[in-house]
């Protein structure tokens, strides 16, 4: 099968293979694109939780960055696990310079577990650097929350706080809904045109380790592929929920896709 498109992802190792680098890399070549990469942190864990994270030096990630985009190029950029103020320093410069199109911000904060993936002081320069560059960012509530620094129970909320993300500086905003207790999942989708709702009805299950990465993931290789946002969302969003139905119900804790 001939690739469609090429993706640099931008992310965390997960040696369990459930989220970060690992479900990205498998995303981009399922959805029929090639995956290149550059690493942000090494991590130790499995299904039940994060035991250690070891930070990649800022300067490498730029050097992982530049030698792709210097030869293989990328018509996508997926964003993941920027552990440091250092490396989003970095990452933004680098982007800043070669300008790529399609970049999609997965503003990984907390694993599922409850471990957090960045430092505090971090967030504000995510904020200030790298969300002004995004074609897409996709939090879930809890990054949600800490981004626009309000509380988020009901979908009004999420379209508030989805909202105020796009006032940052971002193209599109995904809001994640599944970490309300609702038995139906309303997705919310801000654009510059207004808002789009993807509802569905929420899948009971365990196994959601990796949905962000994966669905992020997706997202960044439509675009890609030259499908339109909406497009790209509404393929990614039914694509991660055939990846959960299908889950192999691995590990003790939160299993993978």
């Amino acid at each position: 099968m001939k690739t469609k498109s090429k993706v640099l992802i931008i992310a965390g190792s997960d040696s369990s293979g459930g989220a970060g680098i690992q479900a990205d890399i498998k995303t981009v070549t399922a959805l029929g694109s090639y995956a290149t990469t550059a690493l942000t942190a090494v991590t130790a864990q499995n299904t039940k939780g994060v035991k250690k994270i070891i930070s990649i030096p800022a300067k490498i990630v730029q050097k992982q960055i530049t030698m792709i985009l210097d030869d293989i190029g990328t018509q996508a950029v997926k964003i993941g696990m920027l552990h440091d103020a250092d490396i989003i320093k970095s990452v933004h410069k680098t982007l800043k310079k070669y300008k790529p199109k399609n970049i999609v911000l997965d503003p990984v904060m907390v694993a599922k577990g409850g471990a957090k993936l960045i430092s505090s002081n971090s967030i504000k320069y995510l904020i200030n650097l790298l969300i002004p560059l995004c074609t897409l960012v996709t939090p879930n509530i809890p990054e949600a929350e800490i981004l626009t620094g309000s509380s988020i129970s009901n979908k009004e909320d999420m379209i508030r706080a989805a909202k105020k993300i796009l006032n940052m500086g971002s193209k599109n905003v995904l809001l994640k809904s599944g970490h309300l207790k609702n038995k139906m999942i309303f997705d919310i989708l801000a654009t510059k045109k207004g808002i789009k709702i993807f509802k569905k009805r929420k899948i009971k299950t365990k196994n959601t380790h990796g949905t962000g990465c994966t669905l992020s993931s997706a997202v960044a290789t439509c675009l890609s592929q030259n499908k339109n946002i909406e497009r790209s969302c509404k393929v990614s969003l039914r694509y991660v929920d055939k990846a959960i139905i299908s889950a192999p119900g691995y590990g003790k804790g939160f299993g993978p896709l």
